[in-house]
């Protein structure tokens, strides 16, 4: 069986006046991620991962935050049109494993709403998407509150054989 891994990390600033969007999930904070799009740092990280297992380049060239198409894109759109690239290649999810790195809010009440959201975009089972979050203890960016971190690793498997 041919197997594929990726690895991919996002970061984004929080400021004012932004929703915080991670997996899918609104978060009830006062600060937001600043990006070109919904800023769902979670997506990001994870459609790159799929993009980096298949050699597809990265995110921006896909979606480049210079086009007026991906402004304020909801991010599981990204997700679903990687999803769309890795079947195109004859791959399915394995498993993904994903951190998001936050000083505050807590995700806690929120991981396993995120899996669930991730699951279905990836069409995999729940138990095949892990989430894990944390904080960065106080050190830098996101440790003193002014960005957010999300990295993933997933793994594909080759589902049709002679798929380009």
């Amino acid at each position: 069986m041919d197997y594929r891994v990726g690895f991919s990390k996002d970061i984004h600033r929080l400021v004012e006046n932004r929703k915080l969007i991670i997996a899918g999930v609104e978060i009830p904070y006062h600060l937001g991620e600043l990006a070109h799009s919904d800023g769902d740092v979670l997506y990001h990280a994870l459609a790159e991962s799929i993009l980096g297992a298949l050699a597809l380049g990265d995110l921006g060239k896909h979606f480049p935050d210079t086009s007026s198409e991906t402004l304020n894109m909801d991010s599981s759109l990204i997700v679903k049109e990687v999803v769309k690239m890795m079947k195109d290649k004859g791959y399915q999810v394995n498993n993904v494993d994903i951190f998001v790195s936050l000083e505050k809010p807590k995700l806690k009440d929120y991981i396993e709403l995120m899996r669930k959201n991730v699951a279905t975009l990836l069409e995999v089972n729940v138990d095949q998407v892990s989430i894990k979050a944390g904080t960065n203890e106080g050190c830098g960016e996101v440790g003193k509150g002014e960005a957010i971190e999300a990295t993933s690793m997933i793994m594909l498997k080759k589902v049709i054989a002679n798929v380009n």
